[in-house]
């Protein structure tokens, strides 16, 4: 058989099992907790992989190994980020949000961003927390609708439209079928195969290129001297500018929602501290093994057209097609572990946060899966109509979601009150100016870092250091006697 006959075999029998496991899941999901929350009982290896899947979505195979082929060793900041993230939101973050939401039985982010809230306030941060998730989580979905049809174009030489459709269509069912179970369970599959591949092509390549000598001798050949420095162009000031923006990354995983859910489901302190230390050696193996794709890609096969196809050239030229369609198979994984979680996180912010769910009783799941659905809808038409690359995309969305929420989810776990219209004015400040500065950068961050300095320092730090800025004045002002007579309660 040729190439592609054998990976669409491997594929359909992959999407079987997928389709298969949203069946069996759709048997334990009785209610609206089942259904975003599986029950609060999810465990260590679910949660941990689950989680590390679904935050590494088609940026990280073919996202980050693209932009490490382009920048160089720079790229290693993207994982330093990642990674340091990730682990100071299983530390700090994770314990105390799963304590609070098991006692205050909490059910999405958005339930954590009004918790204290009453009336017009809690209305109004629901529903501008539930718009900021659909808004954002279209960009995101479509990234992820993107890499599916990249991938498929890259095997079967289908169109980018018959590729998304399929890809959001199979997406669509088992997330439909069983909720949070078929979703978390489905995500672990597929964060255990991203994590072989993470490991198979960068052993392969290492050994293609004569080990770790012929690596960094090959490097050394074909890399400028900017893609040799560790900031790149960039230099003094306008350096730690650089490092600063790329390491900002990091700043976005404390608001994203389809993550954090997996904190509050888990089913105790236990399993936290286990999934915690699963999670820390999923990332180093999978961003890591992303990273040196990138860089020995630009040894083995340098003239790639685009940057982002790197991961399907070299499993192309290191692996037979059994193995290339085992790694293909990885690719879809990464999408769908993000696209399916995002969709459910979707389908609660139009269901339980606008309260639809008690405005139609009886009708919540039906609701739920009907939202999805719609979901799908528009993302497909986002990522048909409004193209971009997968990592601008993607990064968007999450340094969006990021600087709307993250600042507040630190102060709520952590005990700190502020005032309601505050928790507003944050999520607003840190949404408007991440966008802002992604899609109008202008030259502020040269004029206060020096020329050459990227724009994403202030769409990734400084959106959320103006929402965070805005809710520690407004506790520091609440504390005055006078203001906390007047000052509503959240």
């Amino acid at each position: 058989m040729d190439a592609p006959t054998v990976i669409l075999i491997t594929l359909v029998a992959y999407k079987l099992l997928l389709v298969g496991i949203g069946w069996w899941a759709q048997r334990r999901t009785q209610d609206a907790e089942d259904f975003f929350l599986g029950g609060r009982s999810l465990g260590p290896v679910v949660a941990a992989v689950s989680y590390s899947a679904s935050s590494s979505s088609a940026w990280t195979l073919l996202g980050v190994s693209g932009a490490a082929f382009v920048m160089g060793v720079s790229a290693l900041w993207l994982v330093a980020g990642s990674v340091t993230g990730m682990i100071v939101a299983w530390v700090f973050v994770a314990p105390r949000l799963r304590e609070l939401s098991h006692r205050e039985q909490l059910v999405t982010l958005t339930d954590l961003l009004a918790l204290g809230t009453r009336g017009r306030w809690r209305a109004a941060i629901t529903g501008t927390a539930a718009l900021i998730i659909l808004v954002a989580f279209s960009f995101y979905v479509a990234a992820q609708f993107q890499g599916a049809g990249t991938t498929f174009a890259q095997t079967f030489d289908l169109s980018m439209t018959s590729s998304i459709v399929i890809g959001g269509v199979i997406i669509m069912v088992y997330t439909f079928l069983g909720g949070f179970w078929a979703v978390s369970l489905t995500d672990t599959i597929q964060g255990l195969l991203m994590a072989v591949a993470a490991v198979l092509l960068p052993v392969a390549a290492l050994i293609q290129v004569g080990g770790i000598d012929g690596f960094v001798t090959g490097l050394q050949a074909v890399s400028s001297p900017e893609q040799l420095a560790l900031t790149g162009r960039t230099a003094g000031l306008a350096a730690v500018g650089f490092v600063l923006g790329i390491f900002g990354i990091a700043l976005g995983t404390f608001g994203q929602p389809h993550l954090l859910v997996r904190f509050m489901a888990l089913r105790d302190d236990r399993a936290m501290r286990q999934a915690r230390l699963i999670t820390i050696a999923w990332f180093l193996v999978v961003f890591g093994g992303m990273c040196f794709v990138g860089l020995v890609g630009h040894i083995l096969v340098p003239d790639i057209a685009n940057p982002e196809y790197v991961f399907f050239a070299l499993t192309n030229e290191l692996f037979p097609t059994l193995v290339a369609a085992v790694l293909v198979a990885a690719v879809l994984s990464a999408i769908m572990s993000t696209a399916d979680s995002q969709l459910l996180v979707g389908a609660s912010a139009v269901a339980h946060d606008l309260g639809l769910n008690r405005r139609l009783p009886g009708h919540s799941l039906l609701i739920s899966r009907l939202s999805i659905a719609g979901m799908v809808g528009i993302a497909i038409w986002v990522s048909l109509n409004l193209p971009a690359s997968i990592f601008d995309r993607a990064l968007l969305a999450w340094t969006a979601l990021g600087a709307a929420f993250g600042p507040l989810v630190f102060l709520r776990v952590f005990g700190v009150a502020v005032p309601a219209g505050a928790a507003l004015a944050a999520m607003l400040a840190g949404f408007g100016t991440a966008v802002l500065f992604h899609f109008n950068p202008g030259g502020l961050a040269g004029v206060l870092f020096g020329p050459g300095t990227p724009p994403t320092l202030l769409e990734r730090v400084g959106a959320f250091v103006l929402g965070l800025g805005i809710l520690l004045v407004a506790h520091g002002l609440r504390r005055h006697p006078r203001e906390s007579e007047t000052a509503p309660q959240a």
